[in-house]
């Protein structure tokens, strides 16, 4: 990887992280794109840089997670399914799913058509939540249950997470922001892991290039944020549906027989 790669993915990063695109499977077609090598420190790198764009997260809502209690205790109930079987599935996680183009590309292509359908059926109830004050910790729990799902590369944390907040009732608004709020202790674990396992055998300008990724990733996702929230007071999710099914079938036209790689 070079400091271009590194810039390209970070910019990558910061935009699809908070969007229900899939910032996972993102990177890795970007990371094919780009010709880099399928190698540990590339999946640690996709990994890390997450959590940049997660520090956004942190500058706008750092009220919320450092002083309000409740919202803290309702974000740790939400993470615990996502932090047992992001555990539990490490390994399977790491050398399996992550080097899949097929996983990633199967995942943006159905999850694209669920998105659609959901949202062709979707009514938003008035007496729907709107507040983070009023998710009760079994909302929250299972919020983390649908996120769990997002361990497959090109599933979306978001979309499951946002999703999942909607069935369960929740006003679009808020479960965007619990999204966001939810994001930080599940990627600052990932990100700290991942290290802690593979960290010692990087090179300094491995680092070097990972640090670079990672505060792009954070500026250009300030940016990203900002941009979902006015989005959702006046539109549905069906664009990102049909954008994941288009890039999905683009990425096939071009190169013929990946999907099944």
């Amino acid at each position: 990887m070079d400091t271009v790669a590194a810039i390209v993915l970070g910019i990558v990063e910061g935009f699809s992280e908070f969007l229900p695109i899939s910032s996972t499977g993102h990177l890795i077609l970007a990371g094919k794109l780009l010709g880099l090598a399928e190698s540990d420190f590339v999946k640690s790198f996709d990994i890390a840089i997450q959590f940049g764009a997660i520090l956004s997260v942190v500058v706008l809502y750092w009220r919320d997670l450092l002083v309000r209690f409740e919202t803290i205790k309702k974000v740790s109930v939400a993470f615990l399914p996502t932090g047992a079987i992001g555990f539990i599935l490490y390994k399977i996680i790491k050398n399996i799913l992550l080097g899949s183009t097929a996983v990633v590309l199967w995942s943006l292509f159905i999850g694209g058509i669920i998105l659609i359908l959901f949202e062709l059926r979707h009514r938003e109830k008035i007496d729907a939540t709107k507040d983070l004050s009023d998710i009760t910790y079994r909302q929250a729990f299972l919020i983390g249950v649908f996120q769990s799902l997002a361990v497959i590369p090109g599933v979306s944390r978001s979309a499951a997470t946002i999703v999942g907040g909607l069935i369960l009732g929740m006003r679009r608004k808020l479960i965007v922001e619990f999204s966001f709020l939810l994001a930080v202790p599940t990627m600052l674990s990932a990100t700290v892991y991942d290290l802690y396992k593979n960290g010692a055998v990087f090179s300094s300008s491995q680092f070097n290039h990972l640090a670079i990724g990672f505060v792009i990733s954070f500026i250009v996702a300030l940016a990203s944020i900002k941009f979902l929230l006015r989005f959702v007071q006046s539109h549905t999710f069906i664009l990102f549906g049909v954008y994941r099914i288009a890039l999905v079938l683009l990425w096939v036209a071009a190169f013929h027989g990946l999907i099944a790689k």
